[in-house]
């Protein structure tokens, strides 16, 4: 196995060539760790349901969880109203601005392509202000406008009702619009 090096009298392999002594049993082949221990005692553990005190403990910690929960959503939602009175609203700004959804529109109906559109846009504001946006982006923007075009009682219903939330008022049910036949 190798020179064996003499110290005194002992003779002993280098240190790369020992065994290491084993700490741990060895583990069984199947990869498994063998389980110490009653099983039937392990399977109580964990089918016992916490009953008397412990039930009612653990009823009282679940309601105030609850609770919490409510309070965070709520004054979540304060939070959000009172910025939106303030002017500021959430999210990233548009890339895709209403004048250069005009200036598409316009380019669109004298027969010109988005593709040859797009280099022509630029961003005005945000992380991407001075590139231009991407082709997907215009797509989108004219797909929204397309979408906005086609329902109009749909987005007026929303603006009466942002208006109704700006004055404070809360707004009722809307009539049923008349189904198109």
């Amino acid at each position: 196995m190798g020179e064996l090096l003499r110290r005194g009298r002992a003779c002993r392999r280098p240190r790369g060539l020992r065994p290491r002594p084993r700490r741990t049993p060895p583990r069984p082949p199947s990869g498994e760790r063998p389980f110490r221990g009653r099983p039937e005692a392990a399977q109580a553990r964990l089918d016992r349901v916490p009953s008397g005190p412990g039930k009612l403990l653990f009823a009282f910690f679940a309601a105030m969880a609850e609770t919490e929960r409510e309070n965070i959503r709520e004054s979540t939602l304060e939070g959000l109203d009172t910025a939106a009175r303030k002017g500021k609203h959430g999210g990233r700004p548009p890339v895709i601005t209403d004048d250069m959804l005009h200036t598409v529109l316009r380019r669109r109906a004298l027969g010109e392509s988005v593709e040859q559109i797009q280099p022509d846009l630029i961003i005005p504001t945000g992380k991407r202000k001075g590139q231009n946006p991407s082709v997907a982006s215009v797509y989108r923007a004219l797909a929204e406008y397309a979408r906005r075009e086609a329902y109009p009682e749909a987005v007026e219903a929303a603006h009466a009702d942002f208006a109704a939330l700006q004055a404070s008022e809360f707004p009722g049910p809307r009539a049923e619009p008349e189904t198109v036949r």
